[in-house]
């Protein structure tokens, strides 16, 4: 289990990459990052836990955007070679509103996630919480107890969890990576980020095919 803090880089980068129309749009230099961070505020406050300043957002937004102009030298300097990958699939993203949820509620979902996946994955925002865990009869049991709270349920899903060298900047890393997907044509359901690895959240059908993709990254 991982319960991240997301600085207003790392929510700024999760929301632009799960954003297919903005992604490209900044990479081909076509958006007002002033327009866009004003667009994204309340949206990364909520990531964050608190006010950003939009000027704050607009740095980052131009931070993301710089990563684009390092990609060919990326791909010269093999990025992922030093990357470490694991694929799991039949996984599900389960969604629950922070507002149906007691502390004691809360605590005990999670010891029951617990119980039944210990390497389940946690993720908070200000107004909600998620889950990324196997998609068993255990889990949806779980949430069979948990009818009268609000959530939202994706299955058919995989993650592919890429683990990054110290040295490497996951900014620089997830551009790369997306970048490769989308080329291929795959793309995220959804991502996350911690100081040290990205959790990719693809359809299970894009998930094997991606995951040799990126695997032929750090072999070459």
């Amino acid at each position: 289990m991982r319960t991240p803090n997301l600085s207003v880089p790392d929510a700024v980068r999760e929301i632009i990459t799960k954003n297919r129309s903005i992604y490209d749009c900044i990479k081909m230099g076509l958006i007002n990052y002033t327009s866009l961070a004003i667009k994204l505020q309340k949206e990364v406050e909520s990531q964050v836990g608190g006010p950003v300043n939009p000027n704050t957002i607009v740095v980052a937004i131009k931070r993301y955007a710089d990563s684009f102009e390092k990609k060919d030298e990326m791909q010269n300097e093999t990025v992922l070679k030093n990357a470490r990958l694991s694929l799991t699939d039949g996984i599900v993203d389960i969604k629950f509103f922070s507002e149906d949820f007691e502390m004691k509620d809360a605590i005990d979902l999670m010891d029951r996630f617990m119980r039944v996946d210990p390497d389940y994955e946690f993720f908070r925002s200000t107004d909600s919480f998620r889950f990324l865990t196997e998609d068993i009869s255990d889990v949806r049991k779980i949430l069979e107890s948990f009818s009268s709270h609000r959530n939202f349920f994706q299955t058919g899903l995989a993650k592919i969890t890429i683990h990054i060298p110290e040295s490497e900047h996951s900014s620089d890393v997830v551009s790369y990576v997306s970048e490769i997907l989308h080329d291929n044509g795959i793309e995220l359901f959804n991502a996350f980020f911690g100081q040290d690895y990205i959790v990719t959240v693809l359809h299970e059908k894009d998930a094997a095919r991606a995951y040799q993709i990126l695997r032929s990254e750090i072999s070459r």
